[in-house]
């Protein structure tokens, strides 16, 4: 299973973190908006895209729909919950340097 060894886009970040609950393309750009305070702002290619990838690589899965919709639920695997703890380790680790480097806490 490939996790990934490079940081991860703020995009994918806020994807994964959006699929902790099922849900589908729309409500993901609407969660990853809230979160981020309205900083990142998912663009339908760059949403579905990434999806695509994260689905190739494991860290998501599509739920079963219902026969006549189009809307697919997503949700994040096992997988992807691991690359999103390495994630936020690493981040915390450009923090902790940063604060200590620069002096503050």
């Amino acid at each position: 299973m490939n996790f990934g060894n490079g940081a991860l886009t703020e995009a994918v970040y806020y994807i994964l973190l959006s699929l902790m609950q099922p849900l589908h393309g729309y409500g993901i750009m609407q969660n990853a908006e809230e979160l981020s305070h309205g900083r990142v702002k998912l663009a339908a290619g760059t949403l579905y895209g990434a999806i695509n990838t994260m689905l190739e690589k494991g860290w998501i899965t599509a739920l079963p729909g219902e026969k006549n919709s189009r809307k697919k639920e997503y949700v994040i695997t096992d997988a992807g919950r691991h690359v999103l703890q390495m994630e936020i380790a690493r981040l915390e680790e450009l923090l902790e340097n940063g604060k200590r480097i620069l002096g503050g806490n």
